[in-house]
């Protein structure tokens, strides 16, 4: 059972101080995230590979490009890490969350203890440490199927946008939902019916931390999150989406289903409409 809220500042870091910090830097354009943490991370974080530990290997198609990989990969990943079934876990990054956002909902998922430092690396005042780190003792993580009911398929987007029941939240920008910009994603534009929630909207520009409870809850409410009982949120390739689940689950609402495929899983089907615009 999760018992850490989603998100903590660096002031909570004190109230878990066996936590494991990982450094889960990760960049589109392929800056090399390994490379960044070995310049300087929070003293004692591990690094967790974004394409390495939190994705199976991307067979392209209707799958997207950052599939969820599978539980005993998973477990192997976590465990090589020196995270175990009772491991706290405290994921960091430079922009936010917008890639530790992913472990952590991953972690949450199977009712592991997991949150995300709010505001990242970028809040921290004392010194950092540079190098590959020290080589964690593994731990048994034990294997979990991952919770259907906290997942979307392809089948299920399809559906609810044939019934318009339901709330779709697309978490890219605002200009990749428009179909201004094409990012990497097959096709331009969004899933017909969908409603524009930039992940980055969640936090304050400048400090990069989460905006108030009360904000949040505002926003995804103006959004019709309350009026809907059957809430999914998508990106590109599931990884940005994380961060709507975690800031309605600060806002306290309920959760939100992650399609993992996301927009490179359903634009890279001719099959799958998709639209221009902005949107609802």
């Amino acid at each position: 059972m999760t018992t850490i809220p989603p998100i903590v500042s660096i002031d909570d870091l004190a109230i878990y101080p066996d936590a494991v910090l990982a450094d889960v830097r990760w960049y589109l354009d392929g800056t090399d995230g390994r490379s960044v943490y070995e310049s300087g991370h929070l003293p004692g974080a591990i690094f967790i590979d974004l394409e390495r530990d939190l994705v199976a290997p991307a067979t392209g198609g209707a799958a997207g490009r950052h599939p969820l990989p599978e539980p005993e990969a998973f477990a192997a990943s976590m465990s090589s890490h020196g995270i175990g079934d009772d491991s706290v876990v405290i994921a960091y990054d430079d922009t936010g969350g917008m890639s530790a956002g992913r472990l952590v909902v991953m972690l949450r998922m199977l009712g592991r203890n997991a949150a995300l430092l709010d505001g990242g690396i970028g809040l921290w005042k004392g010194a950092l440490m540079t190098g590959p780190g020290a080589i964690s003792d593994q731990l048994e993580f034990t294997p979990c199927q991952w919770p259907l009911d906290r997942l979307a398929t392809e089948d299920d987007v399809a559906t609810m946008c044939k019934s318009g029941h339901g709330l779709l939240l697309d978490a890219r920008a605002t200009e990749r939902f428009t179909g201004e910009v094409t990012q990497i994603d097959p096709r331009p534009g969004h899933i017909p019916g969908a409603a524009s929630a930039p992940w980055a909207a969640n936090l304050d520009p400048t400090t990069k931390r989460f905006h108030a409870a009360a904000d949040l809850r505002e926003r995804f409410n103006d959004l019709g999150v309350s009026a809907s009982d059957n809430v999914v949120t998508y990106c590109g390739s599931g990884v940005s989406a994380c961060m709507n689940i975690l800031a309605l689950e600060q806002a306290g609402l309920p959760p939100a289903r992650l399609y993992v495929a996301s927009f490179s899983g359903w634009s890279a089907d001719p099959d799958r409409p998709v639209e221009l615009g902005p949107g609802r």
